[in-house]
């Protein structure tokens, strides 16, 4: 409830610097603020939960900051919010230092995983609750309400009590709350892990449709791949305090730079392989079934070992012998709707993770049928 608690105080005078943010922020919607975080570092005793930390988020860009728990991300995003203070490095909004600028003062808009809405208050009361706290006056709040309840879809639920309404429903109101002063920086902790996975899929497209909409920047934070590949337009790893990887979707999923990226971020069978040739930016590998194949590098590794990524989907399977194939044996086969899961063992023990789409035509493997992978050069990624 920190953010509700700082919104009451939206109303104080602030300093000179923090006037300016909140100006800037106040700005009409469609372009957002740019925001540089430069070596930034927060220390608890000798533990580091950011370490160095520096980032350039672009005007109006979608970032998400994810990585697994502890890895820093909440603990950034605060840092950006105010609601923490670093111990070193520093903090830009369109080029000027926030790190005296209380958080209420930001301009930012805030949106958290537990919802935080006045459980004795309407939609339209808890969504008109910044506009109310700033002094915007009544004609022009009830316009702002009534615009931003009709771009989440809760017109009709404008009378209603947060008890009344659904979790996803919820969720939509604290997103509406918190763009209604249309923010040129929008923060999201975690605001879709309380929900199921079908409502969870359906509020990430509309944050994405929302965002295409108002062009305010957005630091998202998330421990969920899905989310992050499907909502961002760049996406910055973290792990154990430090950023390891910053790129968009694709990037990160085809081409990770590091071993965990590529463990963290989908599902990964990492063969570790000899080096056999390499011709510019292509690899002959072999792994320890004997396996020979090509793939594609942009590390400068040279002859010697090495591990590559193979993505669970690009392997290619057949119960027919194949030549140059890879022979294994079915450990699992889990059908789940449009897709099978497989996992399989090579004669050597390595393990191997497949993922299909169902055919009528091909029936479920059976534990200990055999069966025969291959995959392409632009299917797998040599790791530095």
């Amino acid at each position: 409830m920190a953010d509700i608690l700082a919104m009451r105080s939206a109303r104080c005078e602030g300093t000179a610097d923090e006037a300016k943010v909140g100006v800037a922020s106040a700005a009409a919607p469609g372009i957002g603020s740019s925001i540089a975080i430069r070596n930034v570092v927060k220390a608890y005793g000798g533990y580091r939960a950011a370490d160095d930390i520096s980032l350039d988020i672009n005007p109006g860009e979608f970032i998400t900051l994810l990585g697994p728990s502890g890895s820093g991300k909440t603990t950034l995003l605060n840092l950006v919010a105010g609601f923490q203070k670093p111990n070193g490095g520093e903090i830009l909004v369109d080029g000027r230092p926030i790190h005296n600028v209380a958080p209420h003062r930001r301009g930012f808009g805030m949106v958290f995983q537990s919802y935080a809405l006045f459980p004795n208050m309407t939609v339209t009361q808890n969504v008109a609750f910044p506009l109310r706290m700033a002094g915007v006056d009544r004609e022009t709040t009830e316009r702002r309400v009534a615009e931003t309840l009709e771009i989440m879809r809760l017109s009709e639920h404008a009378r209603k009590l947060p008890s009344q309404m659904s979790g996803g429903q919820q969720q939509r109101v604290a997103i509406a709350r918190a763009i209604v002063r249309r923010p040129k920086v929008v923060l999201m902790d975690e605001p879709l892990s309380a929900l199921d996975r079908r409502l969870r899929e359906q509020i990430q497209i509309e944050i994405r449709d929302l965002h295409q909409t108002l062009g305010s920047t957005i630091l998202f934070v998330t421990h969920d791949q899905g989310e992050a590949l499907t909502m961002s337009d760049r996406i910055a790893v973290l792990d154990a305090g430090k950023i390891v990887q910053v790129a968009a979707p694709v990037e990160i999923y085809r081409h990770p730079s590091t071993r965990f990226v590529a463990a963290f971020v989908g599902e990964s069978n990492l063969i570790d392989v000899e080096i056999l040739q390499k011709r510019g930016t292509t690899m002959t590998l072999r792994n320890q079934a004997g396996y020979v194949f090509d793939a594609e590098t942009r590390s400068p590794v040279e002859v010697g070992r090495a591990t590559v990524l193979v993505r669970p989907e690009r392997i290619a399977i057949s119960t027919a012998v194949t030549p140059n194939a890879l022979p294994v044996t079915v450990r699992s086969a889990i059908f789940l709707g449009e897709i099978l899961r497989i996992e399989a063992d090579t004669d050597q023990g390595e393990r191997l993770l497949v993922r299909c789409t169902d055919s009528a035509e091909r029936p479920l493997p059976s534990p200990g049928d055999r069966l025969y992978a291959t995959w392409r050069a632009e299917d797998c990624w040599v790791l530095p």
